[in-house]
């Protein structure tokens, strides 16, 4: 039901508490605080398989507190919460690991180790999480290459790529773990528009091969370009906006 107008371009949607069962991520009346101070309050969202989701909201709106809370950087203590059917609420610090194993995590400054090949990122990435087997794990790190057509770049080293190269390889190592929800942190603020465009476009394939995608973003050009349901931080809420039609 829309309610009020937002913007020029946007206009607000109330989101209610309407859940359904196929939701990876769910979160009904939390509140987010940082050092005791309120972030977000009254949150409610629901994303389900297969959705893409932006997150948008101005810089110190909460977005990244959110990101926090949801990958357990930030505890849970207000509300109800689940993400990839793990309760955010009861999860203790020996979860962690296991959580972030499901999820696939993308940085804006893709936090690749310069001393390692491409290859040698994602090779410790999946040791790191108890694979062992040289021949499958080079089976899976030249899979998920291929899908972000970076699968001939695995022994260069990341300050040898560009920007948007080392983003696709950072999309890569967050497809390793086959991870049922990846969270993207304005993963193309660190690019120009076209390498913002062209890092878009494979995510945009992945969601539609099957991947559940929420990204945060500032870039109101992208979401205008590839529109999506999008919620809004403002004012400690979080709300669905939709573009308005002219």
């Amino acid at each position: 039901m829309i309610i009020e107008s937002n913007s020029n371009t946007f206009i607000k949607i109330n989101l209610g508490k309407i859940f359904m069962s196929n939701s990876v991520l769910k979160l009904e009346e939390v509140s987010i605080f940082q050092n005791e101070t309120l972030i977000l309050n009254e949150v409610n969202i629901d994303v389900k398989e297969g959705d893409f989701v932006y997150l948008i909201g101005k810089t110190g709106s909460g977005k990244s507190s959110l990101l926090k809370t949801l990958y357990g950087d930030l505890k849970l203590n207000n509300g109800a919460g689940s993400i990839v059917d793990m309760n955010l609420k009861t999860l203790k610090e020996k979860d962690i690991p296991f959580l972030r194993r499901k999820l696939g995590v993308v940085f804006q400054d893709f936090k690749l180790l310069n001393e390692l090949t491409v290859n040698g990122n994602l090779e410790f990435v999946l040791r790191a999480t108890g694979w062992k087997e040289k021949g499958l794990m080079s089976a899976k790190i030249e899979a998920v290459l291929t899908k972000v057509n970076m699968h001939t770049t695995g022994h260069k080293f990341p300050y040898e790529l560009s920007g948007g190269e080392q983003q696709r390889v950072a999309i890569a190592r967050a497809l390793l773990n086959d991870p049922k929800l990846i969270l993207a942190d304005e993963p193309t603020g660190n690019l120009d528009p076209q390498t913002s465009m062209e890092v878009m476009e494979v995510l945009l394939e992945l969601n539609k091969k099957g991947h559940t995608i929420f990204m945060a973003t500032h870039d109101y050009a992208l979401i205008l370009k590839y529109p999506s349901k999008t919620l809004k931080c403002e004012d400690t809420k979080v709300f669905e906006v939709v573009q308005r039609k002219n």
